[in-house]
């Protein structure tokens, strides 16, 4: 490899620019760390919004993927999330009691 020809490093898939854009919105819904919350609040547009936006714009198969994906994980939405990590703690707690 020549001197000064340093490949570069791309993020696979960026963050859009524009953060009202459709485009955005859809990464932001496939992105596991963005609650539907947040896409509220940053676009102003609600969970079910989001959903025909993603069945418009994506293949079904796509769709179809995304919506397991999304029904199945709990950081999607907050409460599931605040819940689940409650449990967790609870079944830790419960496991450190119970062993010693």
């Amino acid at each position: 490899m020549r001197k000064g020809f340093i490949p570069v490093t791309k993020t696979k898939n960026p963050e859009p620019k524009n953060k009202n854009s459709i485009n955005w919105v859809i990464w932001a819904a496939w992105s596991d760390r963005i609650s539907f919350e947040d896409i509220k609040k940053t676009t102003g547009k609600s969970e079910s919004e989001v959903i025909k936006i993603m069945r418009n714009n994506l293949k079904k198969s796509s769709f179809l993927l995304w919506r397991e994906r999304v029904y199945n994980q709990s950081l999607k939405h907050k409460k599931k999330f605040e819940l689940s990590r409650k449990e967790l703690k609870k079944k830790n707690y419960l496991r450190e009691y119970y062993e010693t």
